[in-house]
Parts: C-alpha cells; sequence; structure tokens
C-alpha cells in the first residue's frame, strides 16, 4: 500500500502497515489514518514519530477505556471540560470513581480519612475501614493512567481496631502505613517508596511528667507520618513504537521489572543501532512518561525541591488551622499541607496533567496542581464543608467549577462488583 503523506509517516506506515492491519478493526485503521492526515505535510522527522506516536497510543488507550462500559458522561464531560482548571466533585467517592472513564488520570494524591480518628471517619471496626478502603484502591487503579503515580499519606495511629473489645483499653498502635502498603499490592499497584514525614514537636505533654519512669510502660510519641509512593503498571503486550523510529516492527524482550513489557526495534533503517546492529529497547512506559518531548523548560524541577525531598526522612510542619481566636480558618479539622502535593505534582507529573484528590476535604492538592499548571480534580462527600471550601478557593483568586455526583443505583453497583 502506498501512503501519500509526503513526510516521514510514510517510511513509519511502511514499517508498522501490516502489524496495524493485523491489530486493529477496519474502522480503528481507518480513524488512525484520518488523524495522521489531519497533520501538515512539512513537518520534521522528529515531529512525525512523536505525532504518530501520540496518535496511535491515544487509539490504544480508547480500545481499553471500551471495555469499562459503566463510565458516566456527565461526570467525565465535567472533568474535561476546558472553561476550568479546577475541578470541586461532591458526591461519593467510590460512586463517583466508578463514573469515570479508564486511565483518565496522571497522578493521585490524598490523604485519606484515617480509622476513627475524626468525627467524620467513624467505622465499626479496622476491617470494615480497611475493606472501604480497599474497594476505593481498587478502582483507583482502573482509573489512573498506565504507568503513573500515586502518592498516598497516611499515619501510623493509637486507637481500638473495635475487633475483640470496645473498652477504652482496646487501644493499640495501629499500622496503617503496613496495613495500606499490603491492599495498594493486593490491587495491582507496585510499592515504591516511603518516605517519613516528621512533623515535629507533639502538642502531648505524656512522658513529660515529674513521674519516676518503670519498665514495660515507655513507648515513644507518634511524630511521623508516611508518604507512600506507589506505581502503575498494567501489563500490556500491545507493540508500542520505537521512540527513536516510530516504527512498529517491533519484537517483545522481557519484562525490565513486573508489568513493563519491553521491545526490541527490528527496523533496519532505525536512526538507533548498536555497534552489534541490535535495534532500540524501549518499552510502553518509555512512550508514555519518559519521552523527549515531555522534558521541556516548563516541567524541569527546581533544585531546591530536589535538595529537600532527597531523604527518606523529612521534616516539616503540619497546617496551622486554629487562629488566636480559637477558630478554624480552613474549616476542616484534618487539612493537607501543601508540600505533599507541591512534590507529587513536580517529581511525578507534567503540565496540562490531570490531578486527582479522592479525598478531597479542603482542596489544597486540586488548588496546587492548578497554581503548577495542572488541572485540579477533587472529591469529597461533606457538603457542610461547601462553603468554606468556596471561600477558601476565592480568597486564593482560584477559578473553579463544581458538579453534584449522585450515587449509583443498586442494579448497576451489582453489575461492576460482578466484573470485579
Amino acid at each position: 500500500m502506498k501512503f501519500q503523506f509526503n513526510n516521514y509517516l510514510d517510511n513509519i506506515m511502511k514499517t508498522s502497515n501490516d502489524y496495524l492491519l493485523k491489530s486493529l478493526s477496519k474502522k480503528e485503521y481507518d480513524n488512525l489514518l484520518d488523524s495522521l492526515k489531519k497533520e501538515r505535510s512539512e513537518i520534521s522527522t522528529e515531529q512525525c514519530i512523536s505525532f504518530f506516536n501520540e496518535k496511535y497510543t491515544e487509539l490504544i488507550k480508547k480500545k481499553y477505556q471500551d471495555e469499562y462500559t459503566y463510565q458516566d458522561d456527565k461526570i467525565n464531560n465535567f472533568i474535561n471540560d476546558k472553561s476550568s482548571n479546577l475541578k470541586v466533585i461532591w458526591g461519593d467517592c467510590l460512586d463517583s470513581l466508578r463514573q469515570m472513564d479508564s486511565e483518565s488520570i496522571q497522578l493521585m494524591v490524598t490523604s485519606p480519612p484515617y480509622y476513627n480518628a475524626r468525627e467524620y471517619s467513624q467505622w465499626k471496626d479496622i476491617h470494615a475501614y480497611l475493606e472501604d478502603m480497599k474497594d476505593i484502591i481498587k478502582e483507583t487503579y482502573r482509573v489512573l493512567d498506565n504507568h503513573h503515580v500515586w502518592v498516598f499519606n497516611i499515619g501510623d495511629i493509637f486507637g481500638n481496631p473495635n475487633t475483640k473489645t470496645t473498652s477504652v483499653w482496646g487501644k493499640q498502635r495501629l499500622p496503617l502505613g503496613a496495613y495500606f502498603i499490603k491492599i495498594f499490592e493486593e490491587v495491582g499497584f507496585t510499592f515504591v517508596d516511603d518516605i517519613m514525614w516528621d512533623k515535629g514537636e507533639v502538642q502531648s505533654q505524656r512522658q513529660k511528667n515529674a513521674g519516676k519512669p518503670y519498665p514495660f510502660y515507655q513507648y515513644p510519641m507518634n511524630v511521623y507520618e508516611h508518604i507512600l509512593i506507589f506505581h502503575k503498571h498494567r501489563h500490556d503486550l500491545t507493540r508500542f513504537p520505537c521512540p527513536r523510529c516510530g516504527s512498529l516492527k517491533v519484537n517483545g524482550n522481557t519484562q525490565t521489572e513486573p508489568g513493563i513489557q519491553s521491545w526490541e526495534c527490528k527496523n533496519e533503517d532505525c536512526f538507533e543501532r548498536s555497534e552489534s546492529n541490535r535495534g532500540k529497547r524501549f518499552s510502553s512506559k518509555t512512550n508514555i512518561v519518559q519521552s523527549i518531548e515531555n522534558r521541556i523548560k516548563d516541567n524541569e524541577i527546581d533544585s531546591e525541591l530536589v535538595k529537600k525531598w532527597r531523604r527518606d526522612i523529612l521534616k516539616f510542619s503540619p497546617v496551622i488551622k486554629i487562629n488566636s481566636k480559637g477558630e478554624n480558618i480552613l474549616g476542616h479539622t484534618a487539612p493537607f499541607p501543601e508540600d505533599i502535593p507541591e512534590m507529587a505534582i513536580k517529581f511525578f507529573s507534567y503540565t496540562g496533567d490531570k490531578v486527582l484528590d479522592p479525598f478531597a476535604g479542603s482542596f489544597t492538592s486540586a488548588k496546587v496542581a492548578v497554581e503548577l499548571g495542572r488541572i485540579g480534580i477533587g472529591i469529597e462527600l461533606d457538603t457542610d464543608l461547601k462553603q468554606g471550601v468556596i471561600n477558601r478557593l476565592e480568597s486564593a483568586k482560584t477559578m473553579f467549577n463544581d458538579i453534584h455526583i449522585s450515587e449509583l443505583d443498586l442494579s448497576k453497583k451489582k453489575k461492576i462488583n460482578r466484573q470485579l
């Protein structure tokens, strides 16, 4: 077949066409050709490679997204609406996620409600809490884009698991960080890192008294929280084009790490071949999140931020929410420090990416995302916080749109649960 792009796209299609005809339906193939024809003919070879990779990757993602049939146009149109870069979603977190398109979010960052630590986060026992959290995390795996990152801030707490007794004497250390690492791994995420946030001096006066200390009674105060880093690598055997020549004439190589399929370019005319005439080795991760085009000036990370986060134990103060009059100036009992979303957004996303906080609270993550050139999205169940959130965002001169998402009907929930 002869192509008439009058640029390097003709070379890409010459080496890729056989695979495209085998792997795509006629409609998909025609749509790809139509999208490629819209590009002007005088673009450079590098631009042709980047353009083909972009359009082909979009097509492959759309094929995967179409496998999920419970999304709702209302929430997805709202998220994709370009009239505002900050999206406030009022509704149940799990229901909202279940209505979102698959692999439509490029970064997630949050601090979830801690088990029975606040009046708004009460569960019968620790098992019920973890089961609810697992349902939500399982859905975030579907919604998070492939080869992208989840940043999850959680603190170990001192509380009663309510599994044996409800007495006040039943309190014990609950290692929520360890519990959540296990949940994330069971769902399919890869655990990458645990950054310890040193919150500094605590307000409690315990162990400062003048009494005599005795053995078996001395335990330290909890002054840390976990900032857990997870990667999503959904194993995909779909071929991806060589990042150096754009060809789909590639062979499967191996897995460079669990979930990341490696490929080797077999195009003899590739611009990068080894001394032994081996082709370029790469993965879908290379094309999706590590392309040279994404590493432009707007995405450079300033050296001071890198220096601040170079150690896995980091000290910065929690948010001060109570003013001198004893008033909560943020309207939330557990506000999120901007340090965490700033690091997460700059380290693990590009400008223009969608950043989601499924437990938005005072919408700090979404606000920081917009300030850093991303699209900030937050989901919050507690509408009592609405006026406080509006006041905060307006005082920060942040433009936003909001939407109320209704619960899924019971029949749809049952179908989703069967599918999962």
